[in-house]
C-alpha cells in the first residue's frame, strides 16, 4: 500500500500562509475584518500611560468574540485554544494572553463592550439587514453560577445560629472541664469559639440583606441572582430578554432580575428605537408580555403590537374561539387586540414570532453553552450576554453576507 509521508517532527522549511489552510472566508477572518471596523475608543480610554505595555483591546475582543461563537466561555479554556488553535492564534498575532488577562478584559469593559453590540447593529443595518418590520420579543432564564442549596432564609439563617450558639457553649464547656495547664488546647478552644462569635456577628447583616431585598431566599455566592419560574419549575438565575427581526438579528438585549415579562415591553421597545435609531412598525410577544397599559403606550406611537393575553394565548393554542368569556373586556385597545388575533392575518403574523426569535434562544443555549453564566453579580453576568448576542449577530452576518467573507 501506498501512502503519503507522515511525520510529525518536521518542521516547515517555510512559515505555512495561515488562510492557505483554513481558507479566505474561514470565519476568523471575518471577525477580524469586522473588528477592525468598530470604534475601540471605548476600551483604549481605560488604558494609561504608566506601567508596561498592555495586550491591544482590538485582540482581546477579536478572540473573546471567536470564543463565544465556539461556545467558549471560559478563559482558562481560552488561553489553552489561543496556544494550540490555528485560528485563535491568527487573532492574537500570534501573542499568548494568559487567562488572568483575558478575564481581566471582560471583567473590566463592560460599557464598552455593550457598545460593541450596539456598532454591530449598526453594521448590519448598514448592509441592509437587521430591518424594523416584525420584531419578536422573548425572554429565557440562564442559570447563576451558583448552588441552590446554598441560600440563606430566614428560617435556614435561625437554624444556623441556633448551631452556632450550641458549638460555642460546647467547646465552652470542654474549656471548663478540661486540664488548664493544657495550653495548646486553651488556646485551640479560643479560636474555635473566636471563630464561631465572628460567624455569629455576620447573622444580623445576612439577615437585614434578606429584608432589603424582600427575597424569600437570597444565595450567598451570587446574591444577584433570583429564584424563578420556568417551564420546569424553578431556576436560581436570571432573566435574559431580547429583540429578533425577521431575519433573525438581535437587535436588543438585557438581563435582568424580573421574575415576570408584563412590563418590560415598552422598556424593551424603547431600547430598540434607541440602538437602532428607528421605531419598529409591528411588535409581538408571548402572553407574558402583555400589560394593559403597554398596549396602549405602543398603539400611541403608531406600533402594531400582536400581545394576546392569557385568555386569548388559551383561545390561539388550542385552535378555537372560547365561550362565555368572564370578566367581560371594556377597554378598547384590549377588544381591538383580541378582533386583530382572531382575524386569519392577524394570527399568522403572530405565529411568526415564535419562528423568529425561538430559534435565537436555541442557538444561543444548547450550541454556544449558554445555559449557565460563568460570572456572578447582575452587572458581569450583563457583559456575558452582551458578548454572547454580539457574537451572535457576527455568525448570523457571515452566513447572510456571503460576498463579506
Amino acid at each position: 500500500m501506498k501512502f503519503l509521508t507522515y511525520n510529525p517532527d518536521q518542521a516547515y522549511l517555510l512559515p505555512p500562509s495561515v488562510r492557505e489552510v483554513l481558507g479566505d472566508d474561514h470565519l476568523c477572518f471575518f471577525v477580524h475584518r469586522a473588528v477592525e471596523q468598530l470604534d475601540l475608543r471605548g476600551f483604549e480610554q481605560d488604558y494609561v500611560e504608566e506601567g508596561n505595555p498592555a495586550y491591544h483591546p482590538a485582540l482581546l475582543l477579536k478572540v473573546w468574540l471567536y470564543a463565544y461563537i465556539l461556545g467558549l466561555t471560559s478563559s482558562h479554556r481560552l488561553e489553552q485554544r489561543i496556544q494550540e488553535d490555528l485560528a485563535f492564534r491568527y487573532l492574537a498575532g500570534g501573542a499568548a494572553p494568559d487567562y488572568w488577562t483575558l478575564n481581566a478584559f471582560r471583567r473590566r469593559h463592560g460599557r464598552a463592550l455593550n457598545d460593541v453590540f450596539t456598532q454591530v447593529v449598526e453594521l448590519a443595518r448598514s448592509l441592509g439587514l437587521a430591518r424594523l418590520g416584525h420584531v419578536a420579543i422573548d425572554s429565557t432564564r440562564i442559570a447563576a453560577n451558583a448552588s441552590r442549596h446554598r441560600v440563606d432564609s430566614v428560617k435556614t439563617l435561625r437554624a444556623e445560629r441556633a448551631k452556632i450558639r450550641r458549638q460555642i457553649r460546647r467547646w465552652q464547656k470542654q474549656c471548663d472541664q478540661g486540664d488548664r495547664n493544657e495550653a495548646a488546647g486553651q488556646r485551640l478552644a479560643a479560636e474555635a469559639i473566636a471563630a464561631l462569635e465572628s460567624k455569629l456577628e455576620e447573622m444580623p447583616r445576612r439577615l437585614e440583606r434578606l429584608r432589603q431585598q424582600g427575597q424569600r431566599q437570597v444565595s450567598r455566592t451570587d446574591p444577584d441572582s433570583r429564584f424563578l419560574r420556568d417551564p420546569r419549575g424553578f431556576t436560581l438565575g436570571y432573566t435574559a430578554t431580547v429583540a429578533v427581526t425577521e431575519d433573525h438579528l438581535i437587535v436588543e438585549q438585557r438581563v435582568s432580575q424580573a421574575p415576570a415579562d408584563n412590563g418590560t415591553l415598552v422598556p424593551v421597545t424603547d431600547a430598540v428605537e434607541r440602538r437602532c435609531g428607528e421605531r419598529p412598525k409591528k411588535v409581538s410577544g408571548d402572553c407574558g408580555f402583555f400589560k394593559l397599559s403597554d398596549i396602549v403606550a405602543l398603539g400611541q406611537r403608531g406600533i402594531d403590537a400582536y400581545v394576546p393575553d392569557p385568555a386569548a394565548a388559551r383561545e390561539i393554542n388550542r385552535g378555537q374561539r372560547m365561550k362565555n368569556e368572564r370578566p367581560r373586556i371594556r377597554h378598547p385597545e384590549h377588544r381591538r387586540m383580541r378582533q386583530k388575533l382572531r382575524d386569519p392575518a392577524g394570527r399568522e403574523v403572530y405565529k411568526r414570532r415564535k419562528a423568529i426569535v425561538e430559534p435565537v434562544f436555541g442557538i444561543l443555549k444548547q450550541q454556544r453553552g449558554m445555559r449557565q453564566f460563568r460570572r456572578r453579580g447582575l452587572d458581569k453576568v450583563a457583559v456575558e450576554f452582551a458578548l454572547a448576542t454580539t457574537a451572535f449577530n457576527l455568525a448570523r452576518l457571515w452566513r447572510l453576507k456571503p460576498a463579506l467573507r
